[in-house]
C-alpha cells in the first residue's frame, strides 16, 4: 500500500511554477481600467452633450447678449435637458453638437423649482442620445463623469466620485431642490445643464451648481427628478404643484405646546400671511397659526410644507393641523394649482 501522508503537508505552501501563478495586478493596469471606463463613457455619451447658446434674452433693462451652457439629448427626436437658468427668457436658442453642427431649438417648458428646462431641437432627428439612469441605485464613492462646456471649452470631460446623495439645494427662486447629488467631478460656469454620467453610460444627473470658493463641491439634479420634470413638461408644459395661499417661516414649537398637543414637532411652519379668498383663508387658517402636519405628514418648516404640496394634492381635500395659541386645531383645505411665483 502506498503512503501519501509523507508527500503532502497541508501546512506547507505548495510551490507553483511561474506559468501557473496569477501575476499581480500592477498600478498601471488599475489606472488603465479607470481610464478605459472614463474613455468609454466619453465616447458613448459625449456626442449627446450639446453646447447651448442663448441670444437676446429679454430683461427689464433691455436685451442682454445671452450666454452659454450645456445640455444633454435624452431622446433621438431631439429632446434636450438643460438648466432653467441657462435658457429662461431667451428669445433664441441654438444648439451646437460635438461635430460643430448648429441647430435651432425651442423651449418646451421650464421648471425654476428644480432649475431644469426641456428643449426640442429643430428639424434634425436621429440625434445621438443618452439614457436616463435610476438615481435611487447610486452609491457614495462610485465613479461620476461630468461632460459639458465649462468656460466655453466644448466637450470637456472631468471625473470624480459621488460624494453624497440626498442633498438639498436652493434654486434661484428660493425654493428647495430635493434629492441633489453632490460630486467632486470638476464643474465650472458653462457646465450648467451638462450630463453627470455613471460608468455604465447612463445620465444620473443634470449638472446645476458649484459653490464658489469651495473646492470639489459640485451639485447635480438627480436623474429621477429630471425624469419626473420631463414627463410633467411633456404632458402639461409645466410642472403642476399645489398651493394653499399662505406665506410662512420656520419657527420653533414650545415644548409644552408639543406635549399638550401630543405631537413631536420641535418646529413648524408659522403662517405670516394668508392670501385673501385662497384655499387656506377659505378653510379658516389665520396668521400666526403654526402648521405642524399636512395630509398626515409632519411639517417642521416651510420646506416640508412645500414638499407635501405636490401635484397629486391639487383639487383633493387634505387635513392641515396647526397650533393656535398652544391648542391643536385641524382644518380641511383643498389645494389649488400653484401659479408661477406664488406662495406655498
Amino acid at each position: 500500500m502506498l503512503d501519501f501522508t509523507s508527500t503532502f503537508d497541508e501546512r506547507e505552501p505548495v510551490e507553483t511554477s511561474g506559468a501557473e501563478a496569477a501575476p499581480p495586478v500592477s498600478d498601471t493596469e488599475l489606472l488603465d481600467a479607470y481610464s478605459h471606463a472614463v474613455i468609454s463613457v466619453a465616447d458613448s455619451v459625449g456626442p449627446a452633450v450639446l453646447r447651448v447658446e442663448t441670444r437676446g434674452a429679454s430683461g427689464k433693462s433691455g436685451n442682454s447678449p445671452g450666454g452659454v451652457g450645456s445640455g444633454v439629448t435624452i431622446a433621438p427626436d431631439g429632446l434636450v435637458l438643460t438648466n432653467c437658468h441657462v435658457v429662461e427668457g431667451a428669445r433664441e436658442i441654438l444648439l451646437r453638437d460635438s461635430e460643430g453642427r448648429v441647430m435651432e431649438a425651442r423651449s418646451l417648458g421650464v421648471d425654476p423649482d428644480t432649475d431644469l428646462a426641456l428643449l426640442r431641437a429643430g428639424s434634425v432627428r436621429d440625434l445621438p442620445h443618452a439614457p436616463l439612469g435610476d438615481s435611487k441605485k447610486l452609491k457614495r464613492g462610485q465613479l461620476a463623469i461630468a461632460i459639458g462646456n465649462p468656460l466655453g471649452f466644448e466637450s470637456t470631460v472631468t471625473a470624480g466620485v459621488i460624494s453624497a446623495l440626498g442633498r438639498s439645494l436652493r434654486a434661484r427662486n428660493g425654493r428647495l431642490i430635493e434629492d441633489v447629488i453632490q460630486t467632486d467631478a470638476a464643474l465650472n460656469p458653462g457646465n450648467s445643464g451638462g450630463a453627470l454620467v455613471s460608468s455604465r453610460g447612463e445620465v444620473i444627473g443634470i449638472n446645476t451648481a458649484v459653490i464658489m470658493g469651495a473646492q470639489g463641491i459640485c451639485f447635480a439634479v438627480a436623474s429621477n427628478t429630471a425624469q419626473f420634470v420631463l414627463s410633467e413638461l411633456i404632458k402639461h408644459g409645466r410642472v403642476r404643484r399645489g398651493y394653499v395661499g399662505v406665506s410662512g417661516q420656520t419657527t420653533a414649537v414650545p415644548r409644552r405646546h408639543a406635549l399638550n398637543a401630543g405631537i413631536e414637532n420641535a418646529s413648524g411652519a408659522m403662517v405670516t400671511a394668508v392670501e385673501p379668498n385662497g384655499p387656506a383663508a377659505t378653510a379658516g387658517l389665520m396668521s400666526l397659526d403654526t402648521i405642524v402636519r399636512a395630509d398626515g405628514i409632519a411639517v417642521t418648516g416651510v420646506d416640508d410644507l412645500i414638499r407635501v404640496l405636490n401635484g397629486e394634492k391639487i383639487g383633493r381635500a387634505i387635513t392641515i393641523d396647526v397650533l393656535r395659541r398652544g391648542t391643536l386645531r385641524t382644518f380641511e383645505v383643498v389645494p389649488l394649482e400653484r401659479p408661477t411665483a406664488k406662495a406655498a
